[in-house]
């Protein structure tokens, strides 16, 4: 029987390293006064929790940490709730294998 400690995801993606293009984040929350369900999920679901809820009730986007995984298309973007392109050429996530 393994004595191992469990690796955490926490602890994976710590791993990646991210190369921040300032000024031109890839994801944008349209502006809201009350959060859709969709965007309240997003605060559960993203697993690089870059999503959060500010003191004002509205949810916030921090794109550095992002791991471009697409959960937020498929959840908020067709609803209108966010906007997401892909990062420019050389920026964003940079994963390391291994």
């Amino acid at each position: 029987m393994s004595t191992e400690a469990p690796i955490r995801v926490e602890d994976k993606l710590f791993q990646n390293r991210y190369l921040v293009d300032v000024g031109n984040a890839h994801i944008k929350v349209k502006p809201h006064t009350k959060p859709s369900p969709q965007l309240l999920a997003l605060l559960k679901v993203c697993p690089a929790h870059c999503y959060e809820l500010n003191s004002n009730g509205q949810v916030e986007v921090t794109p550095d940490g992002c791991v471009e995984c697409g959960t937020c298309r498929v959840i908020a973007e067709g609803g209108g709730d966010i906007e997401w392109s892909y990062p420019r050429g050389g920026y964003g996530v940079l994963f390391k294998f291994g």
